[in-house]
C-alpha cells in the first residue's frame, strides 16, 4: 500500500550563470512499511530530496504525497504540523537541543504539537535505545553513539508514518554504527515505520528493501533487493 509518492519533483538553487539543479525532475513511490536505502555521490541531490520529503525544503516544481495528500499544498503552518506529526528526521549530527536532557530532547516534538506525551511510548523507547539511568543526561554528557540514540527516540516519539535519515552513522565507530542500523531495522519491523536513509555505507544499503540511486539530481538505479 502506498505511504509516499514523489511526482516530477524538481529543486533549483540559484539563478543565471549561479544555477543549480539539485534534482531534476524525479518520480518514484514509497509502500507502506518499505525500508529503502537512498546512494550516490556527495552533491547527488541525496540530502535535497530527504529535506524536501521531510517538509525542511521546499520544492521548486513538483508534488509530494503522503498518505494521498499533497504535502505543499497548504500554508506554513500546515507544513510545520506535518514535520511534527507525519515524519520523523534523523541527521549524522545528532542536532540535539543542548540545554534539555535526554527526555526532553526526545519528547520535545510532542511537546512543541502541544501534545500530551506518551510515558509508556517512551518508557519503550528509553528501554529500547538502552539510554535507563541517563535520562537526566545532557547531551555533552553522552557519548556519540548515545546521542544518535537520543536523535532516534526523538524522531521516533510521535509514532511518525514515515522516519528519514541523512547519513545517520557517518559519524558512528564501527559498533556503533552497526548498532544504530538495527535500531531503525527495528523501528521498520516492530511498528511497521517506513524507512528511508540516505547512506554511502554498502553494507547498510544491502540491508534494505530496494535501493535508489541518485546522480546529477536524477534517478539512475531503483532496484528492489528483496520483497
Amino acid at each position: 500500500m502506498e505511504i509516499l509518492r514523489v511526482e516530477n519533483l524538481s529543486k533549483i538553487y540559484g539563478k543565471g550563470e549561479n544555477e543549480v539543479k539539485a534534482l531534476d525532475n524525479i518520480s518514484f513511490s514509497v509502500n507502506r512499511g518499505e525500508f529503502i536505502a537512498i546512494i550516490g555521490p556527495s552533491g547527488s541531490g541525496k540530502s535535497t530530496l530527504l529535506h524536501i520529503l521531510g517538509g525542511v525544503d521546499k520544492p521548486t516544481s513538483g508534488k509530494v504525497f503522503m498518505d494521498g495528500c499533497d504535502v505543499y499544498a497548504g500554508d506554513d503552518e500546515s507544513l510545520a504540523i506535518f514535520r511534527r506529526r507525519q515524519v520523523g528526521l534523523i541527521y549524522q549530527f545528532y542536532n540535539l537541543i543542548p540545554v534539555l536532557n535526554v527526555t526532553e530532547n526526545i519528547t520535545l516534538p510532542v511537546l512543541m504539537d502541544c501534545q500530551k506525551v506518551n510515558e509508556e511510548r517512551l518508557k519503550e523507547l528509553i528501554s529500547i535505545l538502552k539510554l535507563e539511568g541517563r535520562e537526566n543526561h545532557l547531551p555533552n554528557q553522552l557519548s556519540g553513539g548515545q546521542q544518535q540514540r537520543v536523535s532516534i527516540g526523538r524522531a521516533l516519539m510521535n509514532a511518525p508514518a514515515v522516519v528519514l535519515a541523512d547519513e545517520p552513522t557517518g559519524n558512528l565507530d564501527s559498533k556503533n554504527s552497526k548498532e544504530i542500523v538495527e535500531l531503525l531495522k527495528m523501528s521498520n519491523q516492530k511498528y511497521n515505520q517506513t524507512l528511508i536513509v540516505i547512506t554511502h555505507d554498502e553494507s547498510i544499503a544491502l540491508q534494505a528493501d530496494r535501493i535508489i540511486a541518485i546522480e546529477d539530481g536524477k534517478i539512475t538505479r531503483d532496484e528492489v533487493i528483496r520483497r
